[in-house]
């Protein structure tokens, strides 16, 4: 037998000894409190080693189901309190707010997810991160315990700069901090840029976290009408005569949750009113590898001037893996290093050292290049699907993975979700993305998570039985 054979049947013995464990348990054969077999004794009854059943008790020990005294031998430990009802399933009764759709999307279990943000588990590249931790649990004199670098690891942050460098955006990498994620990094810059009170613009509709980071830090938040190209220029310049806000946050790559895509015309007067106004914008980037071509980049037009560039890889790469960074101007940078050291002490040395594994080794962007074409394929089905139900989009996009939705007229967006979220179904209400409550009859729909059929088999039910 070879040694991965030998390894397996070894996992597979003391899988055998815990299950047998936990079904004494189940069955109250052992009470909580109980004395458990000794190791000598089990492993006799079991046919295996009492090495196989020090490993299982040890297993279960690490997972709080037993514990261990000390010359006495292994104890069932207390009972776990049951779970809450809102972990076992979805909760009907909430009210459709920003955190609403995280909270239902975020719930394990049988749970279709149309309205989530990310992409399903099996489109992501887990082959090739399994390999990469591979190659970096063999790799020699690479520090993945300690601490990172106040800026985080220097070689990734030199490749992306290149990266950024392909859209036009010049970062040198001591203008670039590694962050643990993209929505930390707006925390970090929202503790960095503002007070209590300060007005700041988003975009109406806008992603709908922005809404909830912002209410956390006790800003006032102003929206600004969406346009297929940008946010409506007349209404921004009339929101910064009136509220002087102190910051702006977008996306303007693929704008979520409509896909639109920033015009040069309107990248060039917006950054002209910020110029006049003093403003910052912070440049959500994180649905720039989904991209066929290049969208503007604010941060390209300006130079990083009054324009902080952030992305991360949690939409592309891995939720799991949390990894992201903030391009800013260098004067900038010093007093943002200390605010991380302040709230996060330092960055994810072993999430940096696999995403630049990753990035390097060539299958990321041969994942890319497979993931770009199947979210097209899946636009198009998709948009086909909705439209036999009267839903239509606001725009066809150009990349990216979000339909932004019309429904029929007279059709509320959040009693179609709560309709659905009976069937165990998860859909993104309009006006969870809208600081002026003004798109009720909109739903965002994630078309890479909108392939299981009884997602459209639960909207037909809804929309007949809605007026």
């Amino acid at each position: 037998m070879d040694a991965k054979a030998d390894q397996k049947g070894g996992g597979q013995r003391i899988g055998m000894v815990m299950a047998e464990i936990r079904s004494r348990i189940a069955g109250r054969g052992l009470v909580p409190g109980a004395r458990l077999p000794s190791v000598r004794a089990f492993a006799k009854a079991m046919h295996v080693s009492a090495s196989t059943v020090v490993e299982a008790y040890e297993r279960l020990a690490a997972e709080g189901l037993i514990r261990s005294r000390p010359g006495s031998g292994f104890y069932v430990s207390s009972p776990l309190a049951p779970l809450s009802l809102s972990e076992i399933g979805p909760k009907l009764d909430r009210a459709v707010d920003p955190f609403w759709v995280s909270r239902q999307a975020l719930q394990d279990g049988d749970i279709l997810k149309p309205g989530c943000g990310w992409l399903p588990s099996s489109w992501m590249p887990e082959t090739a991160i399994r390999r990469a931790l591979r190659s970096l649990s063999r790799g020699e004199g690479r520090n993945l315990s300690d601490y990172g670098t106040p800026l985080g690891s220097p070689q990734l942050r030199q490749l992306l700069s290149r990266r950024m460098g392909e859209h036009g955006i010049s970062a040198g990498p001591d203008q670039i901090i590694l962050s643990d994620s993209g929505t930390q990094a707006i925390d970090l810059l929202c503790r960095f840029l503002i007070e209590p009170g300060d007005a700041v613009l988003v975009d109406d509709p806008c992603y709908f976290n922005f809404h909830a980071l912002l209410r956390a830090h006790r800003a006032k938040i102003i929206g600004v009408p969406m346009t297929q190209v940008g946010p409506d220029i007349e209404a921004f310049g009339r929101a910064l005569e009136e509220h002087r806000p102190r910051l702006y946050i977008t996306n303007s790559g693929i704008h979520n949750p409509t896909g639109a895509t920033l015009s040069p015309v309107v990248a060039h007067r917006l950054l002209k009113l910020a110029d006049r106004a003093g403003l910052t914008i912070i440049e959500d980037d994180i649905f720039a590898d989904l991209e066929h071509e290049p969208a503007p980049r604010l941060a390209a037009f300006d130079g990083l001037d009054r324009v902080v560039h952030i992305g991360s890889f949690s939409k592309t790469l891995s939720a799991s893996v949390r990894c992201g960074f903030i391009a800013a101007k260098p004067e900038w940078i010093e007093g943002l290093v200390d605010l991380q050291i302040a709230t996060n002490f330092g960055t994810g040395r072993l999430s940096s050292e696999l995403v630049l594994t990753l990035l390097t080794d060539g299958s990321y962007r041969k994942h890319l290049e497979e993931l770009r074409v199947r979210l097209s394929r899946t636009m198009e089905a998709t948009t086909m699907r909705l439209a036999s139900l009267g839903i239509t989009p606001w725009l066809q996009p150009r990349a990216g993975m979000f339909l932004w939705c019309r429904l029929p007229d007279g059709i509320e967006a959040a009693d179609v979700a709560r309709a659905c979220l009976a069937d165990n179904i998860v859909l993104a209400p309009g006006n969870v993305f809208s600081q002026s409550e003004e798109a009720g009859g909109f739903l965002r729909f994630n078309v890479a998570q909108s392939q299981d059929p009884r997602i459209f088999q639960s909207l037909e039910r809804a929309l007949g039985r809605l007026p």
